[in-house]
């Protein structure tokens, strides 16, 4: 009994922060069909800023979630090397996956 609690803890600990496990490899998959992968990184910043980046500019924020909701399904402009150009939506509807992909780029 007493190694079920511990266990339960850890998940509850691992998931408090967004109310879920994200999938990693589900999130993976929508960066690769929306094409994200070709403006954005894990660790590294290309055009776009690392998602790593990302999740530690809004660790901590009640606001998080729906403010990176609101940016990858509304359409908004972005800067790239000064310029202002259009910052391309995520390739779904399904808001599983669209919460799944955002809590998984905060849980770096």
């Amino acid at each position: 009994m007493r190694k079920l609690v511990i266990a339960l803890g850890s998940v509850i600990a691992l998931t408090s922060t967004t109310g879920f496990a994200a999938d990693e490899g589900a999130a993976m998959g929508l960066l690769r069909k929306s094409k994200c992968l070709n403006c954005h990184a894990v660790e590294t910043k290309k055009d776009g800023p690392a998602y790593r980046e990302v999740a530690t500019k809004y660790r901590g924020k009640a606001e998080a979630e729906d403010k990176l909701i609101k940016h990858i399904t509304v359409p908004n402009k972005v800067k790239i090397d000064g310029r202002e150009e259009p910052h391309q939506m995520v390739k779904s509807k399904d808001p599983d996956e669209i919460k799944n992909l955002v809590s998984w780029i905060l849980s770096l």
